[in-house]
Order: structure tokens, then C-alpha cells, then sequence
């Protein structure tokens, strides 16, 4: 099986990437949205560190993906896509990297600004980037909560287009992402 890319699907690697990385965000989305409304505990402290695990994973995952970009070019979309759609998807697939990448430096930047360490998975303590300073941690936060919500409004058209794609368009958009077992063949 091969597992780069092709002239017109995504191939295995770049599909495990893509859907680890969106079932990760749906994971830490619900996370952070749980624990920011619990009180301080030891039970808010471990999801905290959860969180924290999950975004080094995406984080470390969209390097993978970047590199996998380099390797293995994404396939082109269909002759059929009109030109300004061709520049929305590259603007929101841009945008949406731009996120994943920085997000999470945010939360790890507010992290030392607040004096928590990041320990990954528990087992690799990750070095402070900044010295504690709660007020700057405070503002760090609030821009890491911005960002995801600009994330989410950025994967909410990045859905949107792919459904559009499949349902009206009846192209195969959508179907080159995922998984050859999945994909019914159209009447």
C-alpha cells in the first residue's frame, strides 16, 4: 500500500494526521470548556495537565503534518473548483495551520508565565519559556481563548465547504481524505 499522497486522494499518512489531529481538538475543546468552569481542585489540576498533553500532541502532530506537506504535496483540487474557492481553501487551510501551530505555544507560553509547568504526559517537564508573571499569564490565556474560538469558527468553513462539496457539488472533495474503507462508490 502506498502511503504518499496521490495525483487525486490523500493517502494513509495524511489521513491519520488529519483525522488524529480533529478528533484531538474535539478532545481538548471539550476539556478546556469542562475545566474552566470547575473550581480549583486536584480534579481540575489533572484535566489542566490533560489539556496540555493534548495540545503538545497537536502541536507536535501539525509539525508532522507540515513536514508530510513538504514530502508528499497535498492532491490538487478538481479542475471543476472556480478559482475563488481555490484561494478560500488555501486561505483557510493557512489559517487553520497558523492556529494549530500557535495555539498551543500560547497555552505553554501562559503556562510558564503563570508558574505551572507543562510535563508531558507527565514524564517530560518542558522548559518555562517565560518567567512567572501573572499578569502577563492572565492576558496569554485570554488571547489562547480567542485564538480557539478563531479556530473554531476556521474548522466550522473548513466542515462546511467539504459538506458542501459532497452533498451539493457531488465532487470528491471530501471522499479523498478519507479512509478507502470508508468510501461507497456513487450511483
Amino acid at each position: 500500500m502506498a502511503l504518499a499522497n496521490t495525483a487525486d486522494r490523500y493517502g494513509p499518512v495524511a489521513q491519520a494526521l488529519h483525522w488524529a489531529t480533529f478528533l484531538l481538538l474535539v478532545g481538548s475543546f471539550s476539556l478546556g470548556l469542562w475545566m474552566v468552569e470547575l473550581p480549583l481542585s486536584p480534579l481540575k489540576l489533572r484535566l489542566i495537565s490533560y489539556h496540555k498533553w493534548i495540545g503538545v500532541t497537536v502541536f507536535l502532530l501539525v509539525l508532522m503534518r507540515l513536514a508530510w506537506r513538504l514530502y508528499s504535496p497535498p492532491p490538487p483540487l478538481p479542475a471543476s473548483v472556480p478559482l475563488w474557492q481555490r484561494r478560500a481553501a488555501k486561505a483557510v487551510h493557512g489559517l487553520i495551520y497558523v492556529l494549530l501551530v500557535t495555539i498551543p505555544l500560547i497555552g505553554w507560553l501562559g503556562s510558564s508565565a503563570k508558574g505551572i509547568p507543562t510535563v508531558y504526559l507527565g514524564l517530560v517537564r518542558l522548559p518555562d519559556l517565560l518567567a512567572k508573571d501573572p499578569e502577563l499569564a492572565e492576558r496569554l490565556f485570554l488571547v489562547h481563548w480567542v485564538l480557539n474560538k478563531a479556530l473554531l469558527v476556521a474548522v466550522g468553513v473548513h466542515v462546511a465547504a467539504a459538506l458542501k462539496h459532497h452533498l451539493v457539488d457531488r465532487d470528491e472533495v471530501l471522499v479523498r481524505m478519507l479512509p478507502a474503507s470508508l468510501i461507497r462508490k456513487r450511483a
